[in-house]
């Protein structure tokens, strides 16, 4: 069974559309133990979107942690009870059939983490850029990205000792997870809201993105990565 796994903070704007994503999965919803959202100190309307949308999605859980990516997915995957966990961000969508793609995954022998493609809601040359990067990154490095939707068997997970809390989580999980297993790459593309691109310019944002990667190949700590919190 799969858990899915959503921190949250002041997402009122983006998290309709993510949970009606995941509400619109094609007949796969029975492998799908429960959507664990996890706020790290909201104060606009997302608790009550959370709870609005229990009406769809009973499995909903909301519970708290303190604010910061890590330590709420972190804290988010303690709570869950699935084999298996997608931890999504926020403002990033699921394909229809994402659900039945994970489950055939946990069905892989020696198969313990994967991701999905990625693309951006925008249509600025900019954004497609950044996607593929994201996307040829993966193929070259095995690591994987946050807006990619991160899938790992829960065993693996704690066994790495889970996301460390600071900046670059996601990178700095996935050297760890390459150490032990060889993520797959899922034929399905999860589609990221590109606002916070869009509002800081598309040009720039493409900056930091080549700078992290140069950080990154150089194993040197990523110091640009504040700029891709979702904290708005």
């Amino acid at each position: 069974m799969i858990s899915i796994v959503i921190p949250v903070l002041n997402e009122q704007k983006a998290l309709p559309a993510t949970l009606s994503a995941i509400h619109k999965q094609t007949g796969s919803l029975k492998w799908l133990r429960e959507i664990i959202i996890v706020d790290g100190g909201s104060n606009d309307a997302t608790l009550s979107v959370a709870e609005e949308y229990k009406k769809n999605l009973p499995n909903i859980n909301v519970m708290h942690a303190p604010r910061g990516r890590a330590s709420q997915m972190n804290a988010g995957a303690q709570a869950a009870s699935g084999q298996w966990l997608l931890f999504l961000h926020a403002d990033t969508l699921l394909p229809c059939d994402a659900v039945e793609k994970l489950y055939q995954i946990t069905q892989k022998p020696h198969t313990f983490a994967a991701c999905f493609k990625h693309k951006f809601s925008g249509r600025h040359l900019g954004l497609h850029f950044i996607s593929w990067l994201h996307n040829l990154r993966f193929r070259i490095t095995k690591v994987m990205y946050g807006d990619q939707a991160i899938f790992v068997s829960r065993s693996i997970f704690f066994n790495v000792g889970g996301f460390p809390e600071q900046n670059a989580e996601d990178i700095l999980f996935s050297r760890k997870l390459i150490s032990v297993c060889k993520p797959k790459l899922l034929n399905a593309t999860v589609i990221t809201d590109s606002r916070k691109f869009e509002q800081m310019g598309v040009w720039q944002a493409l900056r930091y993105v080549i700078a992290i990667q140069i950080q990154h190949r150089r194993g040197k700590p990523i110091s640009y990565y504040d700029f891709f919190r979702d904290y708005r």
